[in-house]
C-alpha cells in the first residue's frame, strides 16, 4: 500500500516511524515531513492546505491511503474532496469530514453536540458582538476563575482562564471586538472553571464502532511545575498513573461510548481518531475538548506502546470494520521529554545545529522542528525534538529520557526536567 502522511511535526515523525514497520505499507511519502521523517520515507514538497494539490499527487503517485496529521486539513474540507472526486474517492482517508471536524474547529458546536448527547462537560454560554453586552454582564455573574475559548482554530492558544472579573472583561474584548484570533475568536464560549487534573483518551472509530487507544497525560506549561506559558506541549507520558480501570469504564460509559454513538446518530462522516482532552474532577470524568486528530506530544507516548499494524488498523477503519480490531498494548510505560528553543513559545531563533543525534541507544528521537541541510540537522521550530523511552515503571522511561537527552544538544536548547514529577 503506498501512503501519503500530511504534516511535518512530532506526530508525523511517529506515525511515519509506526506505519513504515508495516507490512503492508509499500512506500510512504511525507508532507512536507522534517529531518527525521527522511528515514521512514520520501518527504514531498507539497501544500497541504490546498485539495487539489494533495489530490493531484495522490493521482500521480498511485497513492492507496492518505493519513491526515493535523487539524487544518480536516476543517477546510480536505476528506470532502476526496470522497467527492470519482478519481480519487477510492483513496482511504483517515480523517473525518468538514461537518465532522467541526467538534474540534468550533468550540460551540462541541458543546452543542454533548449537549444533545449528555455527555458531562462544564457550563458555558456562548457569545459573539451580536450578544457583546450580555456576554460582559455574564462575565461578572460568574464565580473565578473564569475560562475564556476562541470558537474556532486559534492554534493552541484561543483558551484564557482569567483570574478576575476585570481580566475576564479585558480578554473578551480583546477576543470579540480587537479580535485577537482572528475570525476564531468572532464567537467566545465562556465556560465554568472544573477543577481537577487532565488526561487525553483516544479512539480509532469508523463512524459507528472504535477502538480504544493507550491513554496518556500532557504538559502544557513552559516552566517546571506547570507555570508560564502555554506551549504546543513539553513532555508526555502513557499511561496516566491516576486513570484505573474503574475510572477508565467510567470514561468508556459516560463520553467515549456517547461520542461515538452521536457521531453514528448524526450521520457525521468519520474515519479516524477521536481525541478526548478530558479532566477528572473528584472521581469523575468531564470532557474539556474534542481533537479530531492525535494530539503531540501524545502521539509520541501512545505509539510506542501499540503493538499492532497501524495500517492494518486504519484499513479496517476506513472499510467499516474496526469493530474486528483487537489492539494490543505493550505494559511498559513510555515517557517523552520536549527540547524546545530558547525563547519558545515567544520569539526563537532557528538554524542551530543539533548534536549527539547518533550516540542514542536507550531512546526513540522523534524530530519536530527539524531540517536536513547540507547533511547536518538543523533547528527548524520551536518544538524541535521529542525523547521517548519505555519501561517497566513510569520511574524508568522517564530516566531513559532524561539520560539521552545528556547526549544531546543544540544552542539555546531547553526542557523541562521535570515530567511526570508528581506522579514519582
Amino acid at each position: 500500500m503506498k501512503i501519503l502522511l500530511l504534516g511535518g511535526g512530532g506526530r508525523e515523525h511517529a506515525l511515519a516511524w509506526k506505519l513504515s514497520q508495516s507490512s503492508n505499507c509499500e512506500e510512504i511519502f511525507i508532507a512536507p515531513g522534517n529531518a527525521g521523517t527522511e528515514s521512514h520515507g520520501t518527504n514531498v514538497n507539497l501544500d497541504i492546505h490546498n485539495n487539489e494539490a494533495v489530490g493531484q499527487f495522490c493521482l500521480d503517485n498511485t497513492i492507496d491511503m492518505l493519513v491526515i496529521g493535523p487539524e487544518d486539513p480536516l476543517v477546510n474540507g480536505l476528506q470532502d474532496y476526496f470522497k467527492n472526486n470519482d478519481s480519487l474517492n477510492a483513496v482511504l482517508v483517515i480523517g473525518p469530514s468538514a461537518e465532522a471536524a467541526q467538534l474540534e474547529g468550533s468550540k460551540a458546536f462541541a458543546k452543542q453536540f454533548m449537549e444533545r448527547h449528555s455527555i458531562p462537560t462544564a457550563a458555558y454560554k456562548e457569545f459573539t458582538i451580536e450578544n457583546f453586552r450580555e456576554g460582559l454582564a455574564h462575565i461578572k455573574r460568574q464565580s473565578l476563575p473564569i475560562v475564556l475559548k476562541a470558537d474556532g482554530l486559534a492554534a493552541g492558544k484561543g483558551v484564557i482562564i482569567a483570574q478576575s472579573h476585570e481580566e475576564a472583561k479585558d480578554a473578551f474584548t480583546e477576543m470579540v471586538q480587537n479580535k485577537k484570533f482572528g475570525t476564531a475568536s468572532s464567537k467566545v464560549v465562556i465556560e465554568q472553571f472544573l477543577d481537577g487534573i487532565e488526561m487525553s483518551v483516544f479512539a480509532l472509530t469508523d463512524g459507528k464502532n472504535y477502538c480504544l487507544l493507550p491513554n496518556a497525560k500532557d504538559y502544557k506549561r513552559i516552566g517546571e511545575g506547570d507555570t508560564g506559558l502555554n506551549t504546543g506541549g513539553m513532555g508526555a507520558i502513557s499511561p496516566v498513573p491516576f486513570a484505573d480501570d474503574a475510572f477508565m469504564k467510567k470514561v468508556e460509559d459516560q463520553i467515549v461510548k456517547p461520542t461515538i454513538s452521536g457521531i453514528h446518530k448524526e450521520g457525521f462522516d468519520y474515519v479516524g481518531f477521536v481525541f478526548f482532552g478530558l479532566i477528572k474532577v473528584g472521581d469523575e470524568p468531564y470532557v474539556i475538548e474534542y481533537n479530531c486528530r492525535l494530539g503531540d506530544p501524545e502521539t509520541e507516548v501512545i505509539l510506542p506502546r501499540i503493538e499492532n499494524d497501524l495500517v492494518q488498523l486504519f484499513s479496517l477503519a476506513a472499510t467499516k470494520k474496526i469493530n474486528e480490531a483487537k489492539v494490543k498494548i505493550k505494559a511498559d510505560h513510555c515517557a517523552t521529554v520536549i527540547l524546545v528553543s530558547g525563547g519558545y513559545p515567544e520569539a526563537y531563533q532557528k538554524g542551530k545545529a543539533i548534536k549527539g543525534l547518533d550516540a542514542n541507544e536507550h531512546s526513540i528521537i522523534f524530530h519536530a522542528g527539524t531540517k536536513m541541510e547540507d547533511k547536518n540537522v538543523l533547528t527548524n521550530g520551536g518544538r524541535v525534538l521529542a525523547i521517548s523511552s519505555m519501561g517497566q515503571g513510569l520511574k524508568e522511561a522517564i530516566s531513559s529520557s532524561y539520560a539521552t537527552i545528556d547526549s544531546l544538544c543544540f544552542e539555546d536548547m531547553y526542557f523541562r526536567k521535570d515530567i511526570g514529577y508528581e506522579f514519582l
